[in-house]
Protein backbone atom coordinates (compact mmCIF):
# COMPACT_ATOMS: atom_id res chain seq x y z
CA UNK A 1 0.00 0.00 0.00
CA UNK A 2 1.65 3.25 -1.29
CA UNK A 3 5.03 1.47 -1.37
CA UNK A 4 5.08 -0.04 2.15
CA UNK A 5 3.70 -2.36 4.61
CA UNK A 6 1.75 -1.30 7.16
CA UNK A 7 0.73 -3.28 10.29
CA UNK A 8 -2.97 -2.45 11.96
CA UNK A 9 -4.78 -3.05 14.75
CA UNK A 10 -8.58 -3.12 14.39
CA UNK A 11 -11.90 -3.34 16.40
CA UNK A 12 -15.26 -2.76 15.97
CA UNK A 13 -17.90 -1.96 12.60
CA UNK A 14 -19.39 0.85 11.10
CA UNK A 15 -17.90 4.66 9.94
CA UNK A 16 -14.18 4.49 9.97
CA UNK A 17 -11.70 6.14 12.53
CA UNK A 18 -8.58 5.87 12.12
CA UNK A 19 -6.22 6.72 15.05
CA UNK A 20 -2.54 8.22 13.56
CA UNK A 21 0.13 8.01 16.92
CA UNK A 22 3.19 10.00 17.68
CA UNK A 23 6.64 9.20 18.44
CA UNK A 24 7.83 7.19 19.34
CA UNK A 25 4.60 5.40 19.94
CA UNK A 26 2.77 3.04 17.99
CA UNK A 27 -0.76 1.92 17.70
CA UNK A 28 -0.69 0.44 21.50
CA UNK A 29 -0.89 4.27 22.62
CA UNK A 30 -4.89 4.44 21.39
CA UNK A 31 -5.43 1.54 23.41
CA UNK A 32 -8.13 2.82 25.89
CA UNK A 33 -9.94 4.40 23.04
CA UNK A 34 -10.44 0.93 20.98
CA UNK A 35 -13.33 -0.03 22.95
CA UNK A 36 -15.80 3.02 23.92
CA UNK A 37 -15.38 3.68 19.65
CA UNK A 38 -15.89 0.44 18.97
CA UNK A 39 -18.96 0.05 21.12
CA UNK A 40 -20.29 3.47 20.11
CA UNK A 41 -20.42 1.80 16.26
CA UNK A 42 -17.37 2.84 14.50
CA UNK A 43 -15.26 1.09 12.90
CA UNK A 44 -11.78 1.73 14.90
CA UNK A 45 -8.30 1.40 12.85
CA UNK A 46 -4.69 2.26 14.44
CA UNK A 47 -1.57 1.47 12.06
CA UNK A 48 1.96 1.76 13.26
CA UNK A 49 2.97 4.20 10.58
CA UNK A 50 5.74 4.52 8.21
CA UNK A 51 8.94 3.40 9.97
CA UNK A 52 7.25 2.18 13.25
CA UNK A 53 7.12 -0.64 15.20
CA UNK A 54 6.07 -3.59 13.06
CA UNK A 55 5.37 -1.46 9.81
CA UNK A 56 8.08 -1.52 7.38
CA UNK A 57 10.69 1.19 7.55
CA UNK A 58 12.76 2.37 4.34
CA UNK A 59 16.14 3.05 4.22
CA UNK A 60 15.57 5.79 2.05
CA UNK A 61 15.63 9.35 4.48
CA UNK A 62 13.48 11.09 1.77
CA UNK A 63 10.54 8.46 2.56
CA UNK A 64 9.48 10.27 5.43
CA UNK A 65 8.37 13.25 3.97
CA UNK A 66 4.36 14.71 4.65
CA UNK A 67 3.16 13.86 1.46
CA UNK A 68 4.25 10.24 1.99
CA UNK A 69 2.31 9.89 5.33
CA UNK A 70 -1.11 11.48 4.44
CA UNK A 71 -0.38 9.28 1.09
CA UNK A 72 -0.77 6.79 3.73
CA UNK A 73 -3.75 7.32 5.25
CA UNK A 74 -5.40 8.13 1.95
CA UNK A 75 -3.96 4.39 0.70
CA UNK A 76 -5.03 2.67 4.19
CA UNK A 77 -8.64 3.85 4.03
CA UNK A 78 -8.90 2.90 0.26
CA UNK A 79 -7.27 -0.61 0.73
CA UNK A 80 -10.24 -1.09 4.33
CA UNK A 81 -12.77 -0.91 1.42
CA UNK A 82 -13.57 2.78 2.50
CA UNK A 83 -14.27 6.01 0.87
CA UNK A 84 -14.15 8.30 3.39
CA UNK A 85 -12.75 8.51 7.18
CA UNK A 86 -12.35 10.67 10.52
CA UNK A 87 -9.07 11.04 11.01
CA UNK A 88 -7.27 11.58 14.35
CA UNK A 89 -3.85 12.17 15.48
CA UNK A 90 -1.68 12.93 18.47
CA UNK A 91 1.75 14.16 18.28
CA UNK A 92 2.94 13.52 14.94
CA UNK A 93 -0.04 11.94 13.94
CA UNK A 94 -2.24 15.24 14.69
CA UNK A 95 0.32 17.47 11.77
CA UNK A 96 -0.23 14.10 9.35
CA UNK A 97 -4.17 14.63 10.33
CA UNK A 98 -4.09 18.15 9.79
CA UNK A 99 -2.24 17.56 6.46
CA UNK A 100 -4.71 14.85 5.42
CA UNK A 101 -7.85 16.83 5.81
CA UNK A 102 -5.97 19.98 4.02
CA UNK A 103 -5.12 18.24 1.20
CA UNK A 104 -8.21 15.75 1.01
CA UNK A 105 -11.23 17.15 2.37
CA UNK A 106 -12.88 14.95 0.02
CA UNK A 107 -11.99 11.92 2.02
CA UNK A 108 -11.59 13.18 5.54
CA UNK A 109 -15.16 13.48 7.14
CA UNK A 110 -13.52 15.14 9.72
CA UNK A 111 -10.40 15.57 11.59
CA UNK A 112 -8.77 15.89 15.05
CA UNK A 113 -5.56 17.10 16.40
CA UNK A 114 -4.72 15.73 19.76
CA UNK A 115 -1.78 18.11 21.38
CA UNK A 116 -0.13 19.83 18.00
CA UNK A 117 -2.44 22.05 16.58
CA UNK A 118 -2.50 22.60 12.77
CA UNK A 119 0.59 24.54 11.48
CA UNK A 120 0.25 26.80 8.68
CA UNK A 121 3.05 27.27 6.65
CA UNK A 122 5.19 30.16 7.96
CA UNK A 123 7.53 32.48 6.02
CA UNK A 124 11.18 30.65 7.08
CA UNK A 125 11.82 26.86 6.93
CA UNK A 126 10.89 25.68 10.65
CA UNK A 127 14.56 24.25 11.38
CA UNK A 128 15.92 27.31 11.02
CA UNK A 129 13.28 29.30 12.60
CA UNK A 130 13.71 26.88 15.71
CA UNK A 131 17.60 26.97 15.89
CA UNK A 132 17.26 30.86 16.11
CA UNK A 133 14.98 31.25 19.11
CA UNK A 134 15.91 27.54 21.39
CA UNK A 135 19.72 26.93 19.56
CA UNK A 136 21.44 23.66 18.03
CA UNK A 137 19.62 21.77 21.41
CA UNK A 138 16.48 21.52 20.47
CA UNK A 139 15.13 18.03 20.23
CA UNK A 140 13.88 19.16 16.37
CA UNK A 141 17.44 19.77 15.84
CA UNK A 142 19.10 17.44 17.74
CA UNK A 143 17.48 14.49 15.91
CA UNK A 144 18.80 15.91 12.79
CA UNK A 145 22.03 14.30 12.63
CA UNK A 146 21.67 10.53 11.60
CA UNK A 147 22.57 8.10 13.92
CA UNK A 148 22.77 10.05 17.07
CA UNK A 149 19.46 10.08 18.65
CA UNK A 150 18.72 6.67 17.09
CA UNK A 151 21.63 4.98 18.82
CA UNK A 152 21.19 7.15 22.32
CA UNK A 153 17.34 5.63 22.11
CA UNK A 154 17.57 2.30 21.19
CA UNK A 155 20.46 1.79 23.73
CA UNK A 156 17.95 0.65 25.89
CA UNK A 157 14.45 0.90 24.68
CA UNK A 158 12.43 -0.15 27.73
CA UNK A 159 14.34 2.96 29.64
CA UNK A 160 13.89 4.95 26.84
CA UNK A 161 10.07 4.48 26.87
CA UNK A 162 10.00 5.28 30.50
CA UNK A 163 11.55 8.10 30.51
CA UNK A 164 9.92 10.19 27.62
CA UNK A 165 6.94 8.90 28.87
CA UNK A 166 7.49 9.82 32.43
CA UNK A 167 9.23 12.84 31.43
CA UNK A 168 7.15 14.40 29.09
CA UNK A 169 3.67 13.65 31.22
CA UNK A 170 1.76 16.25 33.48
CA UNK A 171 3.21 13.44 36.47
CA UNK A 172 6.73 14.99 35.95
CA UNK A 173 7.97 18.23 37.38
CA UNK A 174 9.74 19.49 34.16
CA UNK A 175 6.66 19.98 32.94
CA UNK A 176 5.83 22.42 35.97
CA UNK A 177 5.46 25.03 33.75
CA UNK A 178 6.05 23.19 30.74
CA UNK A 179 9.59 23.77 28.85
CA UNK A 180 10.61 23.00 25.62
CA UNK A 181 13.36 20.28 25.20
CA UNK A 182 16.34 21.13 24.95
CA UNK A 183 19.63 18.88 25.28
CA UNK A 184 22.07 21.31 26.62
CA UNK A 185 25.68 21.36 24.83
CA UNK A 186 27.64 18.39 25.85
CA UNK A 187 24.99 16.71 27.04
CA UNK A 188 23.32 13.55 24.93
CA UNK A 189 19.66 13.34 24.75
CA UNK A 190 19.23 10.80 27.65
CA UNK A 191 20.90 12.97 30.28
CA UNK A 192 18.07 15.07 30.11
CA UNK A 193 15.20 12.21 31.21
CA UNK A 194 15.52 10.83 34.55
CA UNK A 195 14.77 7.71 35.10
CA UNK A 196 11.55 7.65 37.11
CA UNK A 197 11.12 6.26 41.11
CA UNK A 198 7.66 4.92 39.92
CA UNK A 199 5.60 5.43 37.06
CA UNK A 200 2.43 7.43 37.06
CA UNK A 201 -1.08 5.35 37.40
CA UNK A 202 -1.43 5.02 33.56
CA UNK A 203 1.20 3.93 32.52
CA UNK A 204 2.55 0.30 33.60
CA UNK A 205 5.55 -1.78 33.22
CA UNK A 206 3.46 -3.86 31.65
CA UNK A 207 2.69 -1.30 28.82
CA UNK A 208 6.42 -0.32 28.30
CA UNK A 209 6.95 -3.81 27.81
CA UNK A 210 4.06 -3.92 25.39
CA UNK A 211 5.93 -0.70 23.39
CA UNK A 212 9.35 -2.41 23.54
CA UNK A 213 7.84 -5.53 22.02
CA UNK A 214 6.44 -3.89 18.86
CA UNK A 215 9.85 -2.68 18.41
CA UNK A 216 12.06 -5.16 18.46
CA UNK A 217 12.24 -6.15 14.88
CA UNK A 218 13.81 -3.15 13.93
CA UNK A 219 16.55 -3.95 16.67
CA UNK A 220 19.35 -0.98 16.30
CA UNK A 221 16.80 1.11 13.92
CA UNK A 222 14.13 0.69 16.61
CA UNK A 223 13.95 4.93 16.50
CA UNK A 224 15.32 5.51 13.19
CA UNK A 225 12.19 5.55 11.46
CA UNK A 226 10.31 7.69 13.55
CA UNK A 227 13.26 9.91 13.77
CA UNK A 228 13.57 10.46 9.88
CA UNK A 229 10.06 11.90 10.34
CA UNK A 230 12.14 15.03 11.88
CA UNK A 231 14.68 14.87 9.12
CA UNK A 232 12.00 16.10 6.62
CA UNK A 233 10.51 18.64 8.37
CA UNK A 234 11.94 21.58 6.00
CA UNK A 235 11.77 19.36 3.36
CA UNK A 236 7.91 19.68 4.24
CA UNK A 237 7.85 22.98 4.46
CA UNK A 238 9.21 23.27 0.58
CA UNK A 239 6.52 20.60 -0.72
CA UNK A 240 3.51 22.04 0.99
CA UNK A 241 4.33 25.67 -0.27
CA UNK A 242 1.68 25.20 -3.09
CA UNK A 243 -0.59 24.62 -0.56
CA UNK A 244 0.49 28.04 1.32
CA UNK A 245 -2.84 30.25 2.40
CA UNK A 246 -5.21 27.20 2.42
CA UNK A 247 -7.27 26.58 5.59
CA UNK A 248 -8.79 23.21 6.50
CA UNK A 249 -12.19 22.60 5.55
CA UNK A 250 -13.78 20.03 7.62
CA UNK A 251 -15.20 19.45 11.08
CA UNK A 252 -12.56 20.03 13.80
CA UNK A 253 -11.83 19.09 17.20
CA UNK A 254 -8.69 20.41 18.85
CA UNK A 255 -7.37 18.99 22.52
CA UNK A 256 -4.44 18.86 24.64
CA UNK A 257 -3.22 19.25 28.40
CA UNK A 258 -2.44 22.19 29.77
CA UNK A 259 1.05 21.15 30.76
CA UNK A 260 1.65 19.78 27.67
CA UNK A 261 5.17 20.32 26.35
CA UNK A 262 3.77 21.44 23.11
CA UNK A 263 2.57 24.56 24.27
CA UNK A 264 6.37 26.20 25.54
CA UNK A 265 7.24 25.78 21.89
CA UNK A 266 7.37 29.25 20.14
CA UNK A 267 4.31 30.96 18.25
CA UNK A 268 1.98 28.24 20.03
CA UNK A 269 0.29 30.54 22.12
CA UNK A 270 -1.13 32.69 18.74
CA UNK A 271 -1.85 29.12 17.00
CA UNK A 272 -4.31 28.18 19.39
CA UNK A 273 -5.57 31.19 19.43
CA UNK A 274 -6.27 31.03 15.72
CA UNK A 275 -7.41 27.63 15.73
CA UNK A 276 -10.47 29.14 14.31
CA UNK A 277 -9.36 30.83 11.13
CA UNK A 278 -7.19 28.26 10.10
CA UNK A 279 -9.74 25.68 11.14
CA UNK A 280 -13.09 27.19 10.37
CA UNK A 281 -15.41 24.25 11.68
CA UNK A 282 -13.77 23.66 14.64
CA UNK A 283 -16.34 21.95 16.85
CA UNK A 284 -14.47 22.65 20.17
CA UNK A 285 -10.52 23.18 21.49
CA UNK A 286 -10.23 21.70 24.99
CA UNK A 287 -7.61 22.61 27.54
CA UNK A 288 -7.21 19.14 29.96
CA UNK A 289 -5.75 21.00 33.71
CA UNK A 290 -2.88 19.06 34.87
CA UNK A 291 -2.53 16.65 31.38
CA UNK A 292 1.36 16.32 29.85
CA UNK A 293 1.65 15.17 26.43
CA UNK A 294 0.67 11.98 26.24
CA UNK A 295 -3.29 13.02 26.25
CA UNK A 296 -5.05 9.53 25.01
CA UNK A 297 -2.90 7.96 27.58
CA UNK A 298 -3.31 10.12 30.64
CA UNK A 299 -7.03 11.45 30.35
CA UNK A 300 -8.35 8.30 28.28
CA UNK A 301 -11.87 9.47 29.47
CA UNK A 302 -11.56 12.70 29.06
CA UNK A 303 -10.64 12.00 25.42
CA UNK A 304 -13.31 9.18 24.65
CA UNK A 305 -15.81 11.00 25.72
CA UNK A 306 -14.96 13.99 23.20
CA UNK A 307 -14.25 12.52 20.45
CA UNK A 308 -17.71 10.64 20.57
CA UNK A 309 -19.18 14.38 21.17
CA UNK A 310 -17.45 14.99 18.37
CA UNK A 311 -18.53 11.99 16.04
CA UNK A 312 -21.99 12.47 17.16
CA UNK A 313 -22.11 16.11 15.58
CA UNK A 314 -20.49 15.23 12.25
CA UNK A 315 -22.94 14.87 9.50
CA UNK A 316 -24.39 11.70 8.79
CA UNK A 317 -22.02 9.81 6.13
CA UNK A 318 -23.08 9.19 2.28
Amino acid sequence: MNGVRLHIAEQGRGPLVLLLHGFPECWYSWRHQFGPLAEAGYRVVAPDQRGYARSEQPEDVDAYSLLHLTGDVIGLIHALGEESAVVVGHDWGAPVAWTTALLRPDVVRGVAGLSVPHVPRGPVSPLAALRELLGDGFYQNYFQEQGLADGELAQDPAGTFRRILFGASGDSPATAPPRPWVVPEGASLLDTMREPDRLPSWLSEDDIHAFVREFDEHGERAFTGGLNWYRNIDRNWELLAPFDGRVIDVPALFMAGDRDLVRSFPGIAELLDSLKVTAPRLHRSITLPGCGHWTQQERPEEVNAALLDFLAHLPAQV
